[in-house]
């Protein structure tokens, strides 16, 4: 049930850090270092289980919000998660997209008018 807003002590800001605030820009992070740094904690910080889930319930929005502006790598092993990172020149790699992976893009990209379908320079 609602509670009105005089129910409560104090109301504060919903303030959240960008990307830039919360990546150091050469580095990777797995959703778990997300959701601690997101609290203030070390990516390291030991926690409880129980406090985990409840900061992943925040991590895990924050990443899909802030999806164009992160890149994500692939896990490195089967038992390890994702990692994710500030999206910039340097550390993107080749395919910064799925369709870019996928060479949708190829011609776009490129600037080669022949994969973009413009290969007569008329439109298709």
């Amino acid at each position: 049930m609602p509670t009105d807003k005089s129910a409560f002590p104090g109301l504060y800001p919903c303030d959240f850090y960008t990307p830039d605030e919360l990546f150091e820009p050469d580095r990777m992070y797995t959703v778990y270092e997300v959701a601690r740094l997101l609290q203030g904690l070390e990516p390291n910080a030991e926690i409880d289980e129980s406090t985990e889930e409840v900061l992943l319930d925040w991590a895990i929005p924050w990443v899909m919000t802030h999806a164009d502006e992160l890149v994500v790598a692939e896990p490195r092993h089967d038992d390890e998660p994702g990692h994710y990172g500030l999206k910039n020149d340097e550390g993107a790699g080749e395919a910064t997209d799925a369709s870019d992976a996928t060479g949708e893009n190829a011609g776009e990209a490129t600037g080669d008018a022949e994969a973009a379908g413009d290969a007569d320079g008329t439109e298709p």
